[in-house]
């Protein structure tokens, strides 16, 4: 029989709650930020009030193990944890914030309180609000019970004092309330059970206890995994990936200097950490990224620790790379150049992030030069953007992509290679059939549509009835109340429901959107086509209204068309325009 590697210790939660104020319990650098919901802090709380088991935690006992972090932001007095949280992160980190009033490090990497209510009448357990900070019924935030700002008997008559003046108690009713109160408080004796892992165990066993564990809070997934690897063997790199990553997410303060800040994407560490993975090895599946982080040959099977280090070795290469703010904002004006200007037009962040692995692999690896590969992987991300390449089995379809390139060597083949790939994929049936079929949905999110306003931004297009260009109006830093631009319903819903068409499927259809300024928009209301379209028609000279008509994909007459007619005859113009747009990206059309 193997010897165990762990051993059992129970706990009260007022002693988890000391060890973790004086240091003693740490937080290693394997996990995530805390992501529950206050919901589910709230429904941790309801279930230790009624008895009910939370789950078992698992610590790792540390007597070398420097590379840690603890739970909270408050100085603790041990510097170096006795004991590190292997499973119970959000539980734990839960407890003591409530319990203590800390903040805490949310997944926007922003600190915040987590205010639960309680209300003792029937020991209910809600997230406060405003309504509930108003109710005297409700003890608004349960942090304040162990504060120790006043002792619990004051706390009790205080909270009777304040009900008191707004409903009248029996005897009965305040000793059921100041029972119910002193339950709440004694829930800091509430009984944990700790599975203890021996200090002799190493690294890579607790990374293995760790994946084989059904999490009773949020279920570990392979990348929480990939990023407890990552922690246990290179916990600065870990670091570099959250820094990046928390920098996409807010714009730099006057006097910071470069930013990874963008309007295309706000990333979480283990997509870039694909991202690495895809540029340095090649691969996309996640398995790969496990076995690669843990030293297996992908062609033997077998593991070493210098093969690991070796691996390591190109993983901090890629990275390096990828974090790179050149290389990212480069690619960012490749978005730019497709057509694309803001997260609201990118359907699949995995496809995006997909693209920067292609565009890191031509400019590093085969050192394309920076003009031709902006166009190149340009049209590249315009063609994954516009078919879903990515939506559907995306490992699959990058480790094709990715296994093409390996017997490449030269920039020339690099580039004939995509472009291949684009020319078999958007062939004639694609225009003519494929895509004029995929533009009958009344998806509000889709990559067609998204495909045809990047199309509008590269033909220089102005928004219909407008002398502003789409692009203009589509900058994400033009922010107001309302948006600049709206999807116009060109025959408007409620003419159409006089007609007797009144399905969201059929009011709501790509082919009916059309992109004007809001405020025309409200103009036109819920007029006929026939009645509208004339007058706004007269803003235009006959030629800018030929022009305007070409851009937009309204038919000959469109405004006296039956319904069903326009959809059919626009949807062929709309897919003629985005191809416009595409072969905008070739310096001599398709093909070229």
């Amino acid at each position: 029989m193997s010897a165990t590697l762990f051993k059992k210790v129970d706990y009260s939660l007022a002693k988890l709650i000391h060890d973790i104020e004086q240091g003693e319990i740490g937080l290693p650098d394997i996990q995530r930020p805390f992501v529950w919901e206050a919901a589910k802090v709230r429904d941790l709380f309801d279930s230790m009030y009624k008895g009910f088991p939370v789950g078992y935690l698992l610590f790792w006992s540390n007597e070398h193990l420097s590379n840690t972090r603890q739970i909270g932001t408050a100085t603790k007095q041990a510097k170096v944890p006795r004991l590190l949280i292997v499973d119970g992160q959000q539980r734990l980190t839960s407890l003591y914030a409530v319990l203590k009033g800390q903040p805490i490090l949310t997944k926007d990497y922003k600190e915040s309180h987590i205010h639960i209510a309680f209300r003792p009448r029937d020991a209910r357990f809600v997230v406060t609000d405003a309504a509930i900070q108003r109710d005297p019924e409700y003890i608004a935030d349960i942090s304040k019970l162990w504060a120790g700002e006043v002792s619990r008997n004051r706390f009790v008559k205080d909270y009777i004092a304040r009900l008191r003046e707004a409903h009248t108690l029996t005897d009965e009713e305040e000793d059921q309330l100041s029972e119910s109160i002193d339950r709440l408080y004694d829930l800091q004796n509430y009984p944990f059970t700790a599975m203890e892992i021996s200090s002799t165990v190493n690294e890579e066993q607790v990374s293995e206890i760790f994946v084989r564990i059904n999490s009773k809070g949020v279920t570990l997934k392979q990348a929480d995994f990939i990023l407890t690897l990552l922690s246990v063997f290179w916990d600065e790199g870990r670091a570099q990936l959250e820094k990046f990553c928390r920098d996409c997410r807010r714009p730099p303060a006057v006097g910071e200097g470069p930013s990874p800040f963008n309007y295309f994407i706000q990333p979480d560490p283990d997509q870039i950490l694909r991202t690495c993975v895809g540029l340095g090895f090649k691969r996309a599946r996640l398995q790969f990224v496990y076995s690669i982080l843990r030293g297996k040959d992908l062609e033997t099977g077998e593991f070493s620790e210098e093969r690991r280090d070796a691996q390591f070795d190109v993983l901090k290469k890629a990275q390096a790379q990828a974090l790179d703010l050149t290389n990212w904002h480069e690619f960012l004006k490749v978005l730019i150049r497709a057509g694309y200007r803001s997260k609201s037009m990118i359907s699949s962040d995995t496809g995006l992030l997909y693209a920067y692995v292609m565009f890191l692999i031509g400019r590093h690896e085969f050192k394309v030069d920076p003009y031709l590969l902006r166009d190149v992987m340009a049209r590249w991300f315009f063609m994954t953007a516009l078919t879903g390449r990515y939506s559907y089995s995306p490992e699959t379809s990058m480790e094709a992509d990715l296994a093409r390139l390996r017997p490449i060597h030269e920039a020339k083949d690099f580039i004939k290679s995509l472009d291949q790939v684009i020319k078999d994929t958007l062939s004639e049936d694609f225009w003519n059939i494929a895509l004029v079929n995929n533009l009958e949905s009344s998806a509000g999110r889709t990559p067609v549509l998204f495909a045809y306003y990047a199309a509008l931004n590269l033909l220089d297009a102005k928004v219909l009835f407008s002398k502003m260009k789409v692009s203009e109006l589509l900058d994400p830093a033009l922010k107001t109340k309302k948006s600049a631009t709206e999807r116009h319903h060109l025959f408007p819903k409620g003419y159409l429901h006089k007609l007797g068409i009144t399905e969201v499927r059929d009011t709501n259809q790509i082919a009916n959107y059309a992109l004007v300024e809001w405020d025309d928009n409200i103009g036109i209301s819920d007029k006929s086509p026939s009645e509208y379209f004339p007058l706004y028609a007269q803003r235009f000279t006959p030629e800018e209204l030929a022009q305007m008509m070409e851009w937009h994909a309204l038919p000959e007459g469109w405004d006296r068309m039956g319904y069903t007619e326009f959809l059919t005859e626009r949807r062929k113009l709309i897919s003629r325009v985005i191809r416009k747009g595409f072969e905008k990206l070739f310096g001599q059309g398709v093909g070229a």
